[in-house]
């Protein structure tokens, strides 16, 4: 991606995390989990190109490039919404379009980087097979959102820093354990919910698409976190359940702010003390900030950090509800929208087909 279209220099935000590591081998290539093999096997057959499965060609309007009615901006129905003008509007859109595919991307970066050292520092060999095939996934996604960001919107922001702060965070921990559950588990679970208002409620089609398509992919990873945890953590003596516990209060409640996007009113020139409360009392802000942990409680219960600590966070958060649901059937309804989005790009490249050998 050209750098010039970051908003800010990429030398006063790009960053390097000093960590060690510790690089496990293992011979014992015949000690496997069905499960996890099934998953491994899933992955390699879910291998897709995004040159090819996402049709490029389309346009997208730059004055609201995802096609996302005003009624959903959170400024929307405020004072300050009613006195800007049309092309203070639009660059708000373009901005927030950007801001958001931006910190997908750069999540995608983080994910790639830990995946790969997952597959250095986790000691099972199933689980570096699924791996290496995760590390595929996350470097197609990062060229996928590049291009995006580089060819339909031509503008890109920094790494949040909220987002920033947790992958230090993940990225310093030598355990290999704290890799899976920083990354797989809140990382990607978060993003999922973040992708799902994209893939649910946009109207750009290359958007819809490529979101689908990641999650698609980005549901397996939180599945691999899962199967790994949940057999490992109740080995764990009760202090170092303790210690992930606190980890994962804690990353919830930095999460919690991280998509409230205050370098885009910032570059635009707004009043974000203004702003921010706006942004605070604004009942769809409010809603989509909790539809966020929608794919992390019901993880973070399944592998078994449902200590107090944890059930207090979750219940501070107003999100302790989504314990109830059902990762699996999740992922199955990931699985079948990618699907109808193959279907229907499958049918329009038939229409096209069809008309240009009968142009009469």
């Amino acid at each position: 991606m050209s750098t010039h279209m970051y908003t800010l220099p990429v030398e006063q935000t790009q960053w390097s995390v000093d960590g060690k590591n510790t690089t496990v081998f293992n011979w014992e290539y015949d000690e496997n989990r069905d499960k996890l093999l099934n998953l491994y096997e899933k992955g390699k057959d879910k291998q897709w190109n995004a040159n090819t499965r996402l049709d490029w060609t389309q346009e997208v309007d730059p004055e609201n490039p995802l096609g996302i009615p005003d009624k959903y901006n959170p400024l929307f129905g405020t004072p300050l919404w009613k006195h800007l003008d049309r092309k203070t509007i639009a660059q708000l859109k373009l901005h927030s379009a950007a801001w958001e595919f931006s910190q997908f991307l750069h999540g995608e970066q983080g994910a790639l980087i830990c995946t790969s050292k997952i597959v250095q520092t986790v000691p099972d060999i199933d689980a570096k097979f699924y791996a290496a095939t995760q590390v595929m996934d996350e470097a197609r996604h990062v060229e996928a959102y590049s291009r995006y960001l580089r060819e339909k919107l031509g503008l890109a922001y920094p790494i949040d820093s909220h987002l920033k702060a947790l992958l230090d965070n993940i990225l310093q921990d030598s355990r290999w354990d704290f890799t899976y559950l920083g990354m797989q588990i809140l990382v990607e679970g978060l993003a999922l919910a973040a992708f799902s208002v994209i893939r649910d409620g946009a109207h750009e089609p290359l958007a819809q698409a490529l979101t689908a398509y990641v999650m698609q992919d980005e549901a397996r990873h939180v599945a691999f976190g899962r199967l790994s945890l949940r057999d490992y953590y109740p080995q764990l003596s009760e202090k170092e359940r303790d210690e992930r516990e606190e980890f994962v209060a804690e990353a919830c409640y930095m999460m919690r702010d991280r998509f409230m996007a205050e370098e885009i009113y910032q570059n635009l020139g707004f009043d974000l003390k203004e702003v921010k409360s706006y942004l605070y009392n604004n009942s769809a802000m409010n809603a989509f900030r909790l539809i966020l942990f929608s794919r992390i409680v019901p993880a973070i219960k399944e592998i078994g950090l449902w200590g107090p600590k944890v059930q207090k966070a979750f219940t501070d958060l107003g999100v302790i509800t989504f314990a109830t649901l059902n990762p699996d059937e999740l992922i199955a309804t990931d699985e079948k929208i990618a699907r109808q989005f193959d279907d229907k790009r499958q049918a329009v490249a038939k229409e096209v087909t069809a008309t240009d050998s009968n142009p009469n």
